[in-house]
């Protein structure tokens, strides 16, 4: 084995991770999507140039994959600003966020995602550190603690939440602008693939594109990641990628025609054949499906819900009518065990 062939995994790991990376825009400007919350933070970011400040603390509130991560990145980049990235998981006690906040240089801007999973007590210390730029450090136990005070540089927090009513009122309250991210309609998903499909120099073509963005949820992230898989099995194939082989590749990954996967469409066939079209609860529909209950109602329910396939009432989730046909069932023929359960 020559040299070129042990080095040349290696130079085409790097421009995958580059292509990676590539995906993601830089500047507001070539975000695609959510205008409204684009032209907030634009006003925001040049107010706070204008005075010669920090900008405020900024809260990004929204499903997972529609670009907060992305724009936290924007926003020290506009700024001229560094980053620093941590999130709510890895911040288990007061001090993990000290350690963090100490360390910020001026100006920094701090991105922590899913920040209500952030403990208790580092919520705590948080709200000082973002209205007075101090947090305050108990030295000792008992009867001889004592607390001291420690400054800290001026700094901007943006935080990151797919839940936002389990932020406490005080954190939220903190923050000097909230960004409500909406999902996206098919025409921003397909000038977010045609832009991912030039970066990754996949050619594809206009009916192409339109199929994916279909299927993908409203999420870019997913639609960047189904791209992926085309130009995989275009590639594969040695074929073009055009609708045909769309069509297949969806099909290969269990991705149907409203973008449904195989948990969601496993979670929707339980409640139409076992129990007859609901209502079931949800701890009875994790067991059925062998998922966590968790999974059920943070990933795969928001978005029967949106589609109109799940409703939920106080005696648990209902398939609706809409669900019935997209399976191409009727209730009767649906039921495999009726009223039993």
């Amino acid at each position: 084995m020559s040299d070129d062939d042990i080095t040349r995994p290696t130079v085409e790991s790097d421009t995958e991770l580059a292509f990676e990376g590539a995906l993601r825009p830089a500047s507001l400007a070539e975000f695609v999507g959510q205008k409204k919350v684009r032209g907030q933070l634009e006003l925001l970011l040049k107010a706070a140039a204008i005075q010669g400040r920090t900008p405020d603390h900024i809260l990004l509130a929204g499903p997972p994959g529609l670009g907060k991560t992305t724009l936290a990145m924007i926003v020290a980049h506009e700024s001229s600003r560094p980053l620093r990235m941590s999130s709510g998981p890895a911040i288990q006690h007061a001090g993990d966020l000290a350690a963090v906040l100490s360390a910020l240089v001026p100006g920094e801007v701090l991105f922590i995602d899913e920040i209500h999973r952030m403990a208790r007590s580092a919520e705590e210390m948080l709200y000082l550190a973002m209205e007075d730029y101090r947090i305050d450090i108990m030295v000792g136990k008992g009867a001889g603690a004592t607390s001291i005070p420690l400054e800290l540089s001026p700094f901007t927090l943006v935080g990151a939440t797919t839940r936002s009513g389990m932020l406490p009122n005080p954190l939220r309250d903190r923050f000097g602008f909230t960004a409500h991210l909406e999902f996206y309609d098919e025409a921003e998903l397909t000038e977010v693939l045609r832009r991912a499909a030039a970066l990754l120099g996949v050619r594809i073509d206009g009916a192409a594109l339109a199929e994916i963005a279909g299927r993908c949820r409203g999420t870019p992230r997913i639609a960047n990641r189904l791209l992926r898989r085309v130009r995989d099995f275009a590639l594969v194939h040695g074929r073009e990628a055009d609708l045909g082989t769309v069509r297949e590749a969806l099909a290969l990954y269990d991705v149907d025609d409203l973008g449904l996967d195989r948990l969601d469409r496993e979670v929707l066939s339980t409640i139409l054949r076992r129990f007859d079209g609901g209502p079931v609860g949800l701890n009875t529909l994790a067991v059925s499906v062998g998922e966590e209950s968790d999974t059920i109602e943070s990933v795969v329910e928001p978005f029967l819900v949106r589609v109109g396939l799940v409703t939920r009432t106080p005696r648990g989730r209902i398939a609706t009518p809409e669900a019935w046909r997209h399976f191409g069932l009727t209730r009767d023929s649906g039921a495999l065990f009726g009223d039993d359960l």
